[in-house]
């Protein structure tokens, strides 16, 4: 392998720019490529280019981020609004839920993508292992 392979591979990735790429459904490499191949499926690589995201593992995390981010926002909106308004229960316990479901849907995706750009901005996990053989 030559001195400027070995360079460009261990080239310094701005974490921000991959985490803001990914969290917008982009490949963190280029910010072409779809980052989901479905809702929350990491496509096994970029189709613009080509980049391995297979090796991302945010498994629980993102939903743990997610469940913390939409509970410390409901719950004090939740309580302005009773404060404000008082409406009856049923329609507090429909319009809240909802509404958690709304933003906790809204919010995963782009949790997610952070957490996988993040992932291949700090090499983590096999990122930074160089040009993956089982790639087309």
């Amino acid at each position: 392998m030559s001195q400027a392979a070995i360079s460009a591979e261990n080239a310094e990735r701005p974490t921000g720019q991959a985490v803001k790429r990914a969290s917008l459904g982009k490949c963190p490499a280029c910010g072409q490529g779809n980052l989901f191949s479905r809702y929350l499926k990491v496509a096994d690589h970029c189709p613009h280019c080509n980049e391995a995201l297979h090796h991302q593992r945010a498994d629980d995390g993102p939903a743990y981020l997610t469940i913390f981010l939409v509970s410390h926002l409901g719950a004090p909106l939740l309580m302005a609004v009773y404060m404000a308004w008082r409406p009856s229960a049923m329609s507090m316990i429909i319009s809240f839920s909802l509404g958690a479901i709304i933003l906790s849907l809204a919010l995963l995706p782009r949790i997610k993508g952070a957490f996988v750009g993040f992932q291949w901005a700090r090499r983590m996990h096999g990122f930074g292992q160089g040009p993956d053989p089982a790639l087309p």
